[in-house]
This record gives structure tokens, C-alpha cells and sequence, in this order.
């Protein structure tokens, strides 16, 4: 059975999200932070990584692979934000005990090399 095009393509945006990852966990692991979960699912939707920083404050990183850092940037917009922060609610409502020394939100921009924004925005 043939894959159309369509099916080709969101393979293929599929494997460079899961490379971006990656790249992300690794940059992220040499700055030590330490990776508690990757693809997390929540019913608001999931969470691509949560990380707690050197200092212990609990991280959701948003991962965006593009052409240049602003791109990338920029493509995460108002409604994916408040989806992600829903999403980190449900996540800490389970486990509250991860948020003690609060919670943050980031970015990590892989265009091509990955950079990670810190506190990128707040709710």
C-alpha cells in the first residue's frame, strides 16, 4: 500500500522533532539539568520535555526545530502556550511535590544548534 505525500511528509516532520528532542535533552543534560520526562502526555496535551534545573525549579520545554531562532520562536504562539501551561498544571496537580522550588516555562530553539531560552514566557 502506497503513503501519500501527506503521510511522507508528517513522517518526516515527525523524525526531525524527535532529532530536535534529542539535541535538546542532551544540551540540557550537559547544563546538568536533570530530564524527568520526555513526550509527556496530558489530557490538555503534551509536553515535549520537563527537566528540573541545577537550582530545583521544575521545567517545561517546548522544542521547536526550524530554519532560524526567531522562527522557532516565534512559532510557539498564545494558544500552544496556554496549552502547554494546562498541560504543566495537570502534570503538577499529580505531582506536587516536583513544583516546590516553583516551576518555569522554556524553549529550546534547534536551528541548527540548539539554545535554550530560559523563562520564555509566563502564565
Amino acid at each position: 500500500m502506497p503513503t501519500d505525500r501527506f503521510t511522507q511528509t508528517r513522517r518526516a516532520a515527525e523524525a526531525r522533532g524527535r532529532s530536535g528532542e534529542t539535541l535538546a535533552a542532551l544540551l540540557l543534560q550537559l547544563k546538568f539539568y536533570r530530564i524527568l520526562g520526555r513526550r509527556v502526555r496530558t489530557r490538555a496535551g503534551e509536553i515535549d520535555l520537563i527537566a528540573r534545573s541545577p537550582s530545583g525549579v521544575l521545567c517545561f520545554i517546548e522544542v521547536k526545530a526550524r530554519a532560524d531562532d526567531r522562527a522557532a520562536v516565534e512559532s510557539v504562539g498564545r494558544r500552544q502556550r496556554a496549552r502547554i501551561e494546562r498541560a504543566a498544571s495537570l502534570f503538577v496537580a499529580g505531582k506536587p511535590d516536583l513544583a516546590r522550588k516553583g516551576m518555569r516555562f522554556d524553549i529550546v530553539t534547534v536551528a541548527p544548534l540548539p539554545r535554550h531560552i530560559r523563562d520564555a514566557w509566563r502564565p
